[in-house]
């Protein structure tokens, strides 16, 4: 049941899914700067079409202009040389926004007409700095821009002397001193919903997490372990690249808790699988599938890289300086293998557990490697361990033993 392929098709297609879905919620900065650029664009376009109905004079459109490159080469220049890290904010959105809602207020200045302009993209400015400003500091911001409004409607009036272009630049400005706060306010509710959200997304991380690992020992489980399994057989399948699987199990589990008892046996556990994890590299996966039996999938490895990293931890475990309390010594017996495409995850197992129960018959402490041969193919060559050619059957597996640095061939 552990090995049932459909449900590890299942369990990779679903995680297939969510880190599709991950991988499309997060942009690139090329993406960051295409939305930012296009958001300028727009105000730019509409100066633009203002020009067009004689609204705006040329020279406000060169103004513009200058300053949307000037800036962005501003900002663009500080993200390269790494200023922006220095920051506290480091995507700079307080100094975009602030000298997004400057360059407004200036194009106002010089074009009274384009303040129809102003509290739109008042709206867009902020929104797109909502998510790193905080509320706060949105406020004073919406503050300094209304501040800044009425300076320009005071000089406005005090150049022209004109009383329907006061009046009209006053209703302008009551509407976006009643609207941008109540905007920002809002805003702030759904940053506050943002954080809830984002706080639940961890939660649940963690406990996918914790789900995946034995509670006791800190390494995978034998849920995980078995899924892995899964996913890395059907990988090896689809692209060709070698697989290898190892079974560890601990000599004379059952006489350490009869000396230590069962509190004492979980303590060895818990050494050995730090041990273990310890000496494993960094793309293999280590858990346990039951009791004192462990699983060690080796993604992308050949036979000997595998047995390699198998008799480092039979040695490793040998040389540990295990509580005085022990009478007997703790060792491992370990079996592993290669997988042959288009076997079950099962006959994958079975060779390595095989293997494994070798390497107890034959005095444990030792690695027992069966190195697979196809059925029906003579013509098997040995280079693990420098063996012989010879020393193999016409047709079956080769296992090599692997005890205390001796090198030991039997044929099956």
């Amino acid at each position: 049941m552990d090995f049932d392929d459909s449900s590890a098709v299942v369990l990779q297609d679903a995680r297939r899914r969510a880190d599709a879905g991950m991988a499309g919620g997060r942009r690139t900065n090329a993406q960051k700067w295409l939305i930012a650029l296009s958001l300028v664009g727009l105000y730019l376009a509409a100066a633009v079409v203002f020009h067009a109905l004689d609204m705006v004079q040329s020279r406000t459109l060169y103004v513009l202009s200058g300053l949307i490159v000037g800036l962005s080469l501003v900002f663009l220049g500080a993200f390269k040389s790494g200023l922006h890290m220095r920051a506290q904010e480091k995507r700079l959105k307080l100094p975009i926004v602030v000298c997004a809602l400057a360059c407004m207020l200036l194009v106002v200045y010089l074009e009274p007409a384009t303040q129809i302009l102003l509290a739109p993209f008042s709206f867009v400015t902020m929104a797109y700095g909502m998510y790193r400003i905080p509320r706060n500091t949105a406020f004073l911001v919406a503050w300094a821009l209304l501040s800044g409004y009425a300076v320009v409607i005071a000089l406005h009036y005090t150049a022209q002397q004109n009383d329907a272009l006061l009046r009209l630049e006053v209703m302008h400005f009551v509407a976006l001193a009643v609207s941008l706060p109540s905007f920002i306010y809002l805003v702030g509710k759904v940053q506050m919903l943002q954080r809830i959200l984002h706080r639940a997304s961890r939660k649940i991380k963690n406990i996918q997490e914790d789900a995946q690992r034995d509670t006791l020992l800190g390494c995978f489980n034998r849920r995980y372990i078995v899924a892995a399994l899964e996913e890395q057989k059907q990988l090896a399948d689809e692209t060709g690249i070698p697989l290898c699987l190892a079974v560890v199990d601990l000599d004379h589990f059952k006489r350490i808790n009869d000396e230590l008892g069962h509190l004492g046996g979980d303590e060895v556990l818990r050494s050995f699988a730090r041990v273990a994890q310890e000496n494993v590299r960094a793309g293999d996966i280590f858990g346990r599938y039951g009791g004192e039996e462990f699983l060690l999938i080796f993604p992308a490895t050949s036979l000997l890289p595998a047995l390699n990293t198998c008799e480092r931890i039979r040695a490793q475990v040998e040389a540990h300086p295990w509580t005085g309390l022990l009478k007997c010594r703790v060792s491992v017996s370990i079996g592993v293998t290669q997988y042959i495409p288009g076997e079950s995850v099962l006959e994958f197992f079975s060779r390595s557990d095989t293997a494994m129960y070798m390497a107890k018959e034959g005095g444990r402490n030792q690695v027992v490697v069966e190195e697979p041969v196809a059925k029906g193919d003579p013509s098997v060559t040995v280079e693990l361990l420098g063996e012989d050619p010879d020393a193999q059957d016409d047709e079956g597996s080769v296992i090599t033993a692997v005890r205390h640095g001796q090198r030991l061939v039997s044929r099956v």
